[in-house]
């Protein structure tokens, strides 16, 4: 297991950030997760880092601050916080964040209190977040297990086999397991940046989505869309890899032209609750009714985060033939289960999906019809029998997705 881990970790380093010669890089980090952080700040030095900083956070902390703090707590987001984030990323850092959360963690905490801080949060690094959705500096989201994770996908194992079958299942799904993991990455980039090239040469004003959970959407796209896949390039012109594991190809969708309904096929983790079995339904953009069977007021405070975020940001498509996908597994961690599902985001828009958006501000992307908020959830809508059709402006179809799965016809 351990050559597994080097692997992995020099993955992060080399493909995911793309670490520079003297650069600085902000971890963000659970203590749980110590051992395998330690081992990224120092595979970080020995590839030339000018300094590593990272940022420890216990999730059980977390949890007693909702239950046991006083209300004014969750109204502010300390400054010093928001400092010590910015002054690197002026620096121009490269930011590694850990995401391994118990997706469960919050259930027992009032909702409000945790809607309130998260606007608060999301107020306060409205510019941190906003360097990251257009790539002023390189970022990278990567997880490794934690007891409370991998307990919750494989209750019926032991804590040791729970993490071992995790440990398991994430060396394969990023390729730590392979000889040389830094070449299959390279062949999988190149993989996806075909699809990107096809879908962006059709030019699609609309797509259509439909599949036996009653899903019936239609999804307007801006003038200038542009997909994108794998990996992104920063304003300093470093290639990385915002996401490992990585399966999509995603651009934006026109705010106001989202109509119809739409069925989740996985749940999601939000604010450290569980929404599962739920669905949407859009007219002119905005989610005009929804429902869900578990974490409804969940999916209610989501919806209520601002006047964006009833709105879609991003539409992306993953073959459901994908190494996520075919582990049959539920991760109950978005990073993963949005790489074994096509799937959508409420909230904010990605610029760089848009012709020149990196260089507009928000008064001139709302213009061109793109959602700003500060919230950006994905959820999974790909199943086995999705069909995905593309729409021209003359009018013209194209099938893009037939039971789950790309069906182009050209390249």
């Amino acid at each position: 297991m351990e050559k597994k881990i080097e692997k992995y970790v020099e993955l992060a380093v080399k493909i995911g950030i793309n670490l520079q010669q003297g650069q600085i890089l902000v971890i963000n980090s659970p203590v749980e997760t110590a051992d395998f952080t330690r081992k990224i700040v120092e595979a970080a030095y020995k590839n030339g880092a000018k300094e590593v900083i990272v940022h420890w956070n216990d999730e059980i902390c977390g949890k007693y601050k909702y239950l046991y703090g006083a209300e004014e707590l969750f109204e502010n987001y300390p400054q010093w916080q928001v400092e010590s984030v910015m002054e690197y990323m002026r620096k121009g850092a490269a930011f590694l964040s850990v995401y391994a959360s118990d997706p469960e963690l919050l259930k027992d905490v009032e909702q409000n209190k945790i809607a309130k801080y998260q606007r608060a949060r999301s107020r306060a690094l409205k510019e941190h977040y906003e360097r990251i959705m257009n790539n002023y500096n390189q970022w990278c989201v990567v997880s490794v297990p934690t007891d409370a994770w991998a307990g919750k996908i494989f209750p019926e194992l032991t804590k040791e086999e729970s993490k071992g079958k995790l440990w398991n299942l994430i060396f394969s799904i990023v390729r730590a397991d392979k000889e040389n993991p830094i070449e299959e990455w390279k062949k999988h980039l190149n993989s996806l940046k075909e699809n990107m090239n096809y879908l962006n040469k059709k030019k699609f004003k609309k797509l259509i989505y439909k599949n036996s959970l009653g899903t019936n959407l239609e999804i307007g796209l801006p003038e200038g869309h542009i997909w994108t896949a794998g990996g992104e390039t920063s304003k300093e012109g470093v290639y990385f890899v915002a996401n490992m594991p990585t399966e999509e190809i995603f651009t934006l969708p026109k705010k106001d032209e989202v109509n119809g309904i739409v069925y989740s096929s996985k749940p999601f983790s939000y604010g450290g609750n569980l929404i599962e079995n739920f669905s949407l339904t859009f007219k002119d953009g905005k989610v005009v009714d929804f429902s869900a069977k578990k974490g409804k007021e969940t999916l209610e405070q989501l919806l209520k985060s601002d006047e964006g975020s009833s709105y879609l940001g991003e539409v992306a498509l993953v073959p459901y033939d994908s190494p996520i996908s075919n582990s049959n597994t539920i991760f109950y961690n978005t990073l993963f289960d949005e790489n074994a599902s096509c799937h959508l985001a409420l909230g904010q828009a990605y610029p760089i999906c848009l012709e020149n958006g990196s260089e507009m501000d928000e008064s001139q992307l709302r213009e061109k019809g793109i959602n700003i908020s500060m919230v950006h959830e994905d959820f999974m809508v790909g199943t086995s029998d999705l069909e995905v059709i593309g729409i021209d402006h003359l009018g013209n179809e194209t099938l893009i997705m037939k039971n789950g799965n790309f069906v182009f016809t050209e390249k």
